[in-house]
């Protein structure tokens, strides 16, 4: 068996792990590469667990027509919807201007929190697990990523089971079984979010070099895997 293959396997077994033993789980998808693999594999192997996406009022036009592509190759699967409260956006621009974000991490960090934080707790909310699509080599921020956690913010535990995959591995798989992506991807868009915090990279850039790319690359977090500023990485689970 090959490596890739091997990893195919591995994480095809953690998520029917979670589907028969940390259900009601939820997969949290950005639509971008790697969270597609995750799709292509719960989808395909009819798992009990549930797909959703942060719509947050400031995507690209190619990340939301994922969802009817998704739709269309899927028999019909439709990924689940979360939006930002529609009074805290208005709050936020009222007081601070449409994109305040660009003024400091702090008002970055608010936005995010509005636009994808907050929609994520409703996300969870009444579940056991939750599932990502975070790698250790998509940044230094992910470099001691693990499997299996445990989530002390939102009380569940939570699974990363691409951890160890590597870019070449995650494109190998959707080529290798025809799954759609985002065409962000094909323009130099490695790693993808909201349309004015996102850029395509330079050759050599490291992946996420396009995220918050004014900010220190240390500070490049939206808040989804953070607890008072610091990553929830608190404590890792035996697979």
């Amino acid at each position: 068996m090959t490596d890739l293959n091997q990893k195919i396997a591995d994480t095809s077994a953690t998520l029917a792990r979670i589907a028969a033993d940390f259900s009601p789980a939820v997969f949290a998808s950005s639509l971008a590469a790697e969270d597609m693999v995750l799709t292509d594999l719960i989808l395909k192997a009819k798992l009990n667990i549930g797909v959703f996406s942060l719509e947050t009022g400031r995507l690209h036009k190619e990340t939301l027509d994922m969802l009817e592509r998704v739709k269309q190759h899927y028999d019909g699967y439709e990924i689940a919807l979360y939006r930002p409260q529609a009074e805290a956006v208005e709050g936020y621009v009222a007081q601070h201007g449409l994109n305040a974000f660009y003024d400091s991490v702090e008002m970055r960090r608010e936005c995010c929190r509005i636009r994808k934080v907050e929609p994520l707790g409703r996300a969870l909310a009444g579940n056991k697990a939750w599932v990502t699509g975070q790698r250790r080599a998509q940044s230094t921020t992910r470099a001691e990523l693990h499997v299996q956690e445990d989530d002390p913010a939102h009380g569940m535990t939570k699974f990363n089971p691409l951890a160890d995959w590597s870019e070449q591995d995650v494109w190998d798989y959707l080529r290798n079984h025809g799954v759609p992506y985002n065409a962000l991807h094909d323009q130099g868009y490695p790693s993808i979010g909201c349309e004015p915090c996102t850029r395509a990279v330079q050759p050599g850039e490291d992946v996420r070099a396009g995220r918050w790319w004014w900010e220190n690359p240390d500070s490049k977090e939206c808040g989804l895997h953070m607890v008072d500023g610091k990553l929830i990485r608190i404590k890792s689970v035996a697979a």
